[in-house]
């Protein structure tokens, strides 16, 4: 009977993993994945790549297996089958890892590498998350299946810090590494020329473990540099040294930028970075408050996460405003602060209003079933508060994307209580009309408020 239906098995498996991964690692790995077969005792799921795959089965295999087990009620192997194809080459397409060569040639000048752009130090969410784990890869197996490896974005989107972060963590296991930028490689070029030193130029480049060049649409146009680039790539690729290029758009989107170099620049992994989501921007806000050892309220970061989505540049540079005008007023971090600090810029105090908060959710449920928000953020346990209680970790879930941690955190409880309470509500919301209802009406006096 299970082997006939195993999509409804894996349906009620990924219903699990969501509430046991954040939004993003559910929507980024499991949420296109599908049940495929459960053949002596070996369940195989379906993946839409082959990159998906090998992150699975690197990173959340044993909780997939674990969960899976749990339901069947019986010990169960995964096997992990790509559904379409995929970009990276085939297996046999792929040279050896070749970055470790120990040759002693005198560096170029790479660009400064800020020691703050490192993995540790960037976040990773549902927009990001793809390019953050490929470039993880590169430096884990330089030369692999990707490369190059291509990052492209709009502006502010982390593609620098991505790419500079590679380079540290090359230079630390001692790999020779060049990071510069497209304008820096294009005058380096024209210099060599005019000196007459272009051997030594070509000589540097060809011979460097790891070559990373950031803005690559700023060659558009520049012919000879183009034809320079290209003969330095096939000699890098026929090494297996590792490639990593940014730009702000596809490479055959770039204008004035010969075939030759587009289509080699796409023959490796091509990812792409998009403006950060609700919750990556709440995550990278909470992060830069915890370095600088800052207490600033969920609801105020939660403020600037709503507000400043186009870029992480954008996001970061309204929180140290926030910060900079509360050290010199003298002030604390709250709502307030916030939106005196951030008054000049277009119609913030109107956003707000209109804003909906933790807070917001909490009145109206508390208003909803005739109790005290106070109850609900503290011990009580009657059948009316618990169920208010309950209400408001789901519209916090839905509406504001929160993670279990986060509303933990709001709430004063443990992450496994949340997860109980979860749980039991939207298992409710399927069997309970009345629930469903009481949900849906609030639901509908929020959207008056947001």
């Amino acid at each position: 009977m299970l082997g006939e239906m195993p999509q409804k098995i894996w349906q009620t498996v990924l219903e699990q993993l969501q509430l046991q991964v954040s939004k993003p690692n559910y929507d980024t790995w499991l949420k296109d994945t599908r049940g495929l077969s459960f053949k002596n005792g070996v369940f195989t799921v379906g993946v839409p790549s082959a990159f998906v795959a090998e992150w699975l089965q690197k990173r959340l295999l044993s909780l997939v297996k674990r969960t899976l087990s749990g339901i069947i009620g019986s010990t169960v192997d995964v096997q992990l089958t790509v559904l379409a194809s995929d970009s990276v080459p085939a297996p046999s397409q792929i040279h050896p890892d070749g970055g470790t060569s120990t040759r002693l040639l005198p560096r170029t000048k790479s660009a400064h590498l800020n020691r703050h752009y490192t993995f540790e130090t960037f976040v990773p969410g549902q927009c990001n998350r793809i390019a953050y784990a490929a470039a993880l890869e590169v430096t884990e197996s330089p030369g692999g299946r990707y490369n190059p490896l291509f990052i492209y974005g709009e502006t502010g989107t982390g593609k620098t810090h991505l790419l500079y972060a590679i380079a540290n963590a090359a230079r630390t296991k001692g790999f020779q590494v060049i990071c510069t930028t497209a304008e820096q490689f294009t005058n380096q070029y024209i210099l060599a020329l005019k000196n007459n030193s272009i051997d030594e130029f070509h000589e540097q480049y060809r011979n460097t473990d790891f070559l990373l060049i950031d803005d690559v649409q700023f060659l558009s146009g520049k012919t000879q540099t183009q034809e320079c680039l290209v003969h330095i790539f096939n000699d890098l690729y026929s090494n297996s040294h590792q490639m990593v290029m940014t730009s702000d758009c596809l490479p055959k989107t770039i204008p004035s930028v010969n075939h030759k170099l587009s289509s080699r620049l796409v023959g490796g992994l091509t990812v792409h970075l998009s403006p950060p989501d609700f919750e990556t921007s709440l995550a990278i806000l909470t992060a830069k408050t915890a370095a600088s050892n800052i207490d600033a309220p969920t609801e105020v970061l939660s403020f600037l996460a709503m507000q400043f989505k186009s870029s992480v540049r954008e996001l970061e540079g309204a929180l140290n405003r926030v910060l900079t005008y509360a050290k010199l007023s003298g002030a604390k971090v709250d709502m307030t602060t916030a939106l005196q600090a951030l008054a000049d810029i277009g119609d913030v105090k109107d956003l707000h209003a209109k804003k909906l908060t933790p807070k917001l959710i909490i009145d109206a449920v508390a208003g909803h079933y005739d109790v005290s928000p106070d109850a609900i953020l503290g011990k009580q346990r009657d059948r009316q508060t618990a169920l208010a209680r309950q209400v408001v970790i789901y519209l916090l879930r839905q509406e504001k994307h929160y993670s279990l941690t986060e509303i933990g955190k709001l709430l004063h409880r443990d992450h496994s209580t949340i997860l109980h309470n979860f749980t039991r509500i939207s298992q409710s919301m399927k069997t309970d009309p009345d629930l469903h209802n009481s949900i849906n009406q609030i639901q509908k006096q929020l959207k008056k408020i947001d």
